[in-house]
C-alpha cells in the first residue's frame, strides 16, 4: 500500500497524531513522515491543528475535530480559561471580553470560530464554539443582542480555515476587521523535494543529533526543529533552523535568533548555502550565540 494511504488509514484508527507517531508506524524517520503529512495536508486530505504537543502540531481527518479536546492540557492558563468559557457559552461577544481573553480566543483557533455579524449598521466579531451549528449560533447571537422583534437582517460569515487567517495585534478599544489571506496554491510534490530532507537527515545522523519535533515552514526550503545534541555534559536541546538557500543573510540569522529567544533555547542554523558577508559580521558580534553549520 502506498505510504500516504497507510498514513490516512492509521489516522482513521488512532485519531489526531504527531509526526513522531507516524514515523514509528511506517518505519521511517520523522523528517520523511513530516513530509508525507505535509503533502496530505496540502491536498486537503488531512487537517493540521494550531494546538501543539511538545512543539509539534497534530494531524487529523475531517470529522475528528472533537478528539482535539483531549490535548487541551497543552494550553496555558488564559487559553484554557477562554476555551472553558466558549465551550460553556457556545457564543462569546468579542467586545464584552477582557483583553487577555480576547487575545486567547485568537490563539485557540482549533476551537474558536470568528463570525462577522452586522446589526444596526454596525459590524462586530462574535466567537462560536467550533462544534456549534451556525443555526444555533445565530439564535444565541440574536439573544445576546436582545433583538426581541423581527431580527434585523444580519450577515454571518464563517471565516475561511484558521491557518489562512493572518495574526494581528489586538487593539483594546477599536477592533479592526480580521484580514484574510488568499487561498494557497495546492502543492504538487516533486521528486527532487526529498533531497533537502535527505541532506538534513544525513547531517543529523552524522552528528548524532536526535529530533524531538519538526515543523515544515516552506516545502523544500525551510524547516524548524527542536533537537538534542550530544555534549560532554549530556544531551542539550537546541532550536534548529534549516534553510535550503545559496546565501544566508543577516536577517535570516536575526529571525532564527528571535525564535530561539522565544523558545528559550540555544540556536543552531544549518543550510545548504554559505553566510553572506553581513551575516558573518553579525555572527561574530551581536549574534555570537548562534551556531552555523553548512550541510
Amino acid at each position: 500500500m502506498e505510504t500516504r494511504e497507510r498514513i490516512v488509514d492509521i489516522i482513521k484508527v488512532k485519531g489526531p497524531v504527531l509526526p513522531v507517531q507516524i514515523s514509528k508506524e511506517i518505519g521511517s524517520n520523522i523528517l520523511m513522515a513530516s513530509a508525507h503529512l505535509a503533502e496530505l495536508t496540502a491536498s486537503s486530505r488531512l487537517k493540521i491543528s494550531t494546538i501543539k504537543v511538545g512543539g509539534s502540531p497534530l494531524y487529523y481527518l475531517a470529522g475528528q475535530e472533537e478528539m482535539l479536546q483531549k490535548f487541551t492540557g497543552n494550553m496555558n492558563d488564559k487559553e484554557k480559561k477562554a476555551f472553558d468559557m466558549l465551550q460553556q457559552s457556545k457564543i462569546l461577544r468579542d467586545a464584552e471580553q477582557e483583553p487577555v481573553i480576547r487575545v486567547a480566543l485568537r490563539e485557540i483557533k482549533d476551537f474558536a470560530v470568528p463570525l462577522n455579524v452586522t446589526h444596526s449598521d454596525n459590524k462586530e466579531i462574535f466567537w462560536k464554539w467550533y462544534l456549534t451549528p451556525n443555526e444555533e449560533a445565530e439564535k444565541l447571537i440574536t439573544q445576546i443582542l436582545q433583538i426581541l422583534e423581527k431580527p434585523v437582517e444580519k450577515k454571518m460569515e464563517e471565516k475561511i480555515p484558521r491557518q489562512e487567517i493572518k495574526e494581528q495585534k489586538l487593539i483594546e478599544v477599536v477592533q479592526k476587521e480580521i484580514k484574510l489571506k488568499k487561498e494557497p496554491r495546492k502543492y504538487k510534490p516533486r521528486d527532487k523535494e526529498d533531497n533537502f530532507l535527505k541532506d538534513i537527515a544525513k547531517f543529523f545522523e552524522k552528528n548524532k543529533i536526535s529530533v524531538i519535533s519538526s515543523d515544515i515552514i516552506k516545502k523544500n526550503s525551510e524547516m524548524d526543529f527542536i533537537v538534542e545534541i550530544p555534549s560532554v555534559v549530556g544531551n542539550l536541546q537546541y532550536y534548529c533552523k534549516a534553510r535550503n538557500k545559496k546565501r544566508i543573510s543577516d536577517s535570516d540569522l536575526s529571525s532564527a535568533y528571535v525564535k530561539g529567544q522565544f523558545k528559550k533555547l540555544p540556536i543552531l542554523v544549518i543550510s545548504t548555502g554559505d553566510l553572506s558577508t553581513k551575516a558573518q559580521e553579525a555572527l561574530a558580534k551581536e549574534l555570537n550565540n548562534i551556531t552555523f553549520k553548512k550541510i
